[in-house]
């Protein structure tokens, strides 16, 4: 496992240590909740520019056909 340092404020740092709270564990957690929201906002730009690109077009009439079927099989 790697390390990370942060620093803080020591006005910070005082607050932190009055509370108990896994400080390591919330921060490692913080990280992947970004990295995941980053990974996210990623793929929606890279959709977004292959729609702009009409790169995955819907052939025409599949949506309706697909309503039919799925009315057909209730």
């Amino acid at each position: 496992m790697s390390s990370v340092s942060v620093r803080v404020e020591d006005d910070l740092k005082k607050e932190m240590s009055a509370l108990d709270v896994n400080w390591s564990e919330y921060i490692r957690e913080a990280i992947r909740a970004k990295i995941a929201a980053e990974k996210r906002r990623k793929a929606g730009e890279r959709l977004l520019t292959s729609l702009e690109k009409n790169e995955n077009r819907v052939p025409d009439g599949f949506i309706n056909e697909a309503i039919r079927t799925a009315r057909e099989t209730r």
